[in-house]
């Protein structure tokens, strides 16, 4: 057969991409053979993967690359048995784009496509069997996160991709960087990165670990500005920032993000680790409520959320303190 002869009835040039499975191939009226053959040395397409071709004779680029590995990944396990149905039109399956690859799809600078989209990592079951091959580097989990579907693949959440990329990584400044942007630039929280690295079993790694330190740092950082800029935006009484409370007679009552001796309002940032931020706040807001003391807590979340709602709740419990009993007397020290 000519390899210029057209190799079925329906022409391939009706297909959506110029990179396709031989599921959707066969779809077309293109048997295995017919695509072989396409696929010989001066014909017009080539094979990109096992079982994924591209039907253009020069190199693929990164969204073709992109696009094989979520094809290789997704295919119907062997025998022909679907674990899933395949989404419609993608032939996916349940596979989504993870680690550095996932990050410069989502625009990291710190992941710049030239290097991350070199080698595609991709998620998929645990159950799956399916071998790391040329660009494409397999990762599975028992549970798959639900992907993010807003730029035109699959793609791991953030902070789930961030945890894939620093397993393979064992630089510390390159870890620092990408961990950092994720907060920079509004990805996701510190706490919940740390979450995933905690799950990931990420945090006996030293250089891990540090970036960590920093990332916790600099996102109380971006935290705290916008917080005082919401309160100065809008009016609101000037609290006493960063204090310590305890009793008069001696023990500590915690430390707050901001206070207001007057009303007995207290402010807490939500930027502790995961360790802490359930057991170690939980107690300190009952402890100090018992005292009469009201405890507002915001996430960082809140503070990049509507305009309007943090103001509003800080106004309504300043307002509420005349109508509540007199809190017990707390004294204020610098933290």
């Amino acid at each position: 057969m000519n390899q210029n002869t057209p190799v079925s009835p329906r022409p391939v040039h009706e297909v959506s991409h110029r990179v396709q499975s031989a599921a959707q191939l066969r779809a077309h009226g293109v048997t295995a053979a017919q695509a072989a053959a396409q696929c010989l040395p001066g014909g017009p397409w080539q094979q990109l993967l096992p079982g994924v071709y591209l039907l253009h004779p020069g190199p693929p680029s990164d969204d073709d690359r992109v696009r094989g590995a979520l094809l290789y990944a997704g295919r119907p396990p062997a025998g022909g048995r679907r674990a899933v149905p395949v989404r419609p039109g993608t032939g996916y399956g349940e596979a989504m784009v993870t680690g550095l690859a996932a990050l410069a799809l989502y625009g990291f600078t710190s992941a710049p496509p030239a290097i991350a989209l070199h080698r595609i990592d991709v998620l998929v079951p645990r159950t799956r069997r399916l071998r790391s091959t040329r660009f494409v580097q397999v990762t599975r989990a028992a549970a798959l996160p639900r992907p993010h579907r807003g730029l035109g693949v699959p793609l791991a959440p953030v902070e789930r991709a961030l945890a894939d990329a620093v397993a393979c990584l064992t630089d510390a400044s390159t870890v620092g960087r990408i961990l950092r942007e994720s907060v920079r630039a509004g990805h996701c929280e510190p706490a919940s990165v740390v979450r995933e690295l905690n799950a990931a079993k990420l945090l006996d790694r030293s250089h891990v670990v540090d970036a960590v330190d920093a990332l916790l740092i600099e996102g109380r950082a971006v935290a705290e500005g916008k917080l005082y800029e919401t309160v100065r935006a809008h009016g609101l009484p000037q609290p006493l920032w960063n204090v310590e409370l305890s009793l008069p007679g001696g023990g500590s009552l915690g430390g707050v993000d901001a206070y207001w001796p007057e009303q007995a309002v207290a402010l807490e940032l939500g930027t502790r680790s995961p360790r802490e931020e359930h057991v170690v706040f939980a107690a300190e807001r009952e402890h100090l409520e018992r005292l009469g003391v009201t405890v507002v807590r915001v996430t960082p979340k809140q503070l990049r959320g509507p305009a309007a709602q943090l103001p509003v709740v800080l106004r309504t419990a300043l307002t509420a303190a005349a109508d509540r009993w007199p809190a017990v007397h707390v004294v204020v020290l610098p933290r």
